[in-house]
């Protein structure tokens, strides 16, 4: 049973869940999941050793590898139950866990070099303040993910029928317009430094496919036409303070 939080945006409530874990099992979760892994180890590479705070980050999908490559971790969750995902890493002392408000979160300025967000600007309301409170307990960097609608997902209402049928647990997401979050960004003394736009088929077809061998010769496919970088979705967005490192 989920509990509930008197915070304003909870959305890792649901992400971090069992069932949503469920969505990534098996071979095709996996394969998912490393290409998320790759790309934030690539982005993390000027930071070795940082202190990343994953705010949202209960679903797990990254700590392990953040942990394995020596960086300090700290996951901010908007409830206890947040933590269940990562339980066997608290148990170790691997990585620290927090319960917050993502629009007051409870560290001071500049508390960490990174400040990482994944699966959660999707489904936030309010996403620029969200985004100015990443930024200010950042010192060096954040990195977030967003679907975008350059992409296939911007027709995911007329696809929710079907994606529901495959994943049966899925739920609507905002798809935002990559210059309007780029823009907004800006005026916060951030610059876009990495950008990986995940996949050009959407995930749904992935995970109805079963394959990774499979989906991976359709996204190989297309990527060095430049076609993922143009439409792919989700994107992976690395932004740099502008006092900060690369």
């Amino acid at each position: 049973m989920i509990s509930a939080s008197n915070f304003p945006e909870t959305a890792d409530i649901e992400t971090s869940s069992e069932d949503y874990a469920s969505r990534f099992a098996g071979a095709i979760g996996a394969w998912l999941l490393q290409i998320q892994e790759e790309a934030t180890l690539k982005m993390l590479s000027p930071y070795p050793g940082a202190t990343v705070l994953d705010v949202g980050g209960g679903h797990g999908q990254i700590t392990d590898a953040l942990i394995k490559n020596g960086y300090r971790v700290t996951v901010l969750g908007s409830a206890e139950v947040c933590k269940a995902q990562i339980q066997p890493f608290l148990d170790r002392e691997l990585c620290k866990f927090q319960v917050g408000n993502v629009l007051e979160l409870p560290y001071p300025d500049q508390a960490f070099d990174v400040v990482v967000s994944y699966r959660f600007l999707a489904h936030v309301t309010q996403w620029q303040p969200f985004l100015a409170e990443l930024n200010r307990v950042a010192k060096k960097a954040v990195i977030v993910d967003y679907p975008t609608v350059r992409s296939i997902n911007y027709i995911a209402p007329l696809l929710f029928k079907l994606k529901k049928g495959v994943e049966r647990n899925t739920r609507p997401f905002i798809c935002y317009r990559e210059g309007e979050i780029v823009d907004y960004l800006k005026s916060l003394n951030l610059s876009v430094s990495g950008r990986y736009a995940q996949f050009f088929w959407p995930m749904v077809l992935h995970r109805m496919i079963k394959s990774p061998g499979l989906s991976s010769g359709l996204e190989g496919v297309v990527r060095p036409f430049g076609l993922t970088a143009l439409l792919g979705s989700p994107v992976i967005l690395k932004l740099a303070k502008q006092n900060g490192d690369a």
